[in-house]
């Protein structure tokens, strides 16, 4: 993770720029966690409240706040606006309608669980056809890991399906697409079905939750199996690479999942995971010599 900066490090012209889009700044707070950011603040201004996020235009995750800033448009109203992008003096941040809230529990019985599925639900209408927006086929993203064939589709997926990129206020919000992906519109639903197996569920509970959302209830089982073996592989990869304390429980939480699939003899994935080629445990590292180019290099590791 970088180190985060704040708003009073940023250069005074930076600043000026930022404060021609929203009034003078009356006051700063840094968000510490969260966000795979140089900066990331609530800045409270007397246009109105917004939330800043970015970093140094030649740093690594610049092309991820182009990415986010390219594909924000073409969202629905779950994410936040982007208001304006401010690019100078070495800076480049991101000005967006503020979402308050909290961060929804994901244990049995949480009150939050019916919303997610709603709002995964909605998502997918919404996003299907994938609006026309260059984003990275998910099959790219995972090629090493499963058919693609598997995961192909013509969905926008966000794929970073940690519950701390989900805001729960006055309506339920789904914040940092700097990872975005066309593909299969169940996706999304299974990468957050095996933060449930991590929260407590039971394996069938979880995917019947996940059930709830007609795409993943429409998929077919051979491509879901090859998927929860193929997330085995990343978090593997991460854990013996990284200690960071998220790593365990999700590799422990596929595990159990992928398992559970084998056991009922629920589709088969031994000839679908081909590989295990990526790195990132949640929405994979481009496996080196892979045919994909320009910026899809690189994405987002959720905190947790």
């Amino acid at each position: 993770m970088p180190r985060r900066q704040h708003w009073e490090d940023l250069p005074d012209g930076v600043r000026r720029e930022i404060e021609r889009h929203t009034g003078r700044v009356v006051s700063a707070y840094s968000i510490p966690t969260g966000a795979s950011c140089d900066l990331a603040a609530k800045l409270d201004a007397t246009g109105g409240r917004v939330f800043c996020k970015g970093g140094p235009v030649d740093g690594p995750l610049a092309w991820l706040y182009r990415k986010e800033a390219r594909v924000n448009p073409w969202l629905p109203d779950t994410a936040p606006r982007l208001c304006w992008t401010v690019e100078r003096d070495g800076w480049l941040l991101l000005g967006f309608e503020y979402a308050a809230g909290r961060h929804p529990e994901l244990v049995p019985g949480s009150p939050d669980l019916g919303p997610l599925a709603e709002s995964l639900a909605s998502l997918a209408r919404a996003l299907t056809p994938c609006p026309p927006v260059p984003v990275q086929r998910f099959a790219d993203r995972w090629r090493g890991l499963i058919a693609p064939e598997l995961v192909d589709g013509d969905t926008l997926l966000h794929t970073d399906m940690t519950p701390r990129n989900f805001l729960i206020g006055d309506r339920l919000r789904l914040v940092d697409w700097s990872a975005p992906c066309r593909g299969a519109a169940w996706v999304d639903t299974a990468f957050l079905l095996v933060r449930l197996i991590r929260a407590g569920h039971q394996p069938a509970e979880a995917e019947a939750w996940a059930a709830r959302v007609l795409a993943f209830a429409g998929a077919p089982a051979e491509a879901v199996t090859a998927f929860a073996d193929g997330l085995v592989c990343l978090w593997d990869r991460m854990y013996r690479s990284s200690s960071a304390p998220h790593h365990g429980p999700l590799l422990e939480a596929a595990r159990r999942w992928s398992e559970y699939r084998q056991d009922g003899d629920v589709g088969s994935s031994r000839t679908a995971v081909i590989g295990r080629g990526l790195t990132d445990a949640n929405t994979g590292r481009v496996p080196e010599g892979s045919s994909v180019k320009g910026d899809e290099r690189a994405v987002v590791v959720p905190l947790a």
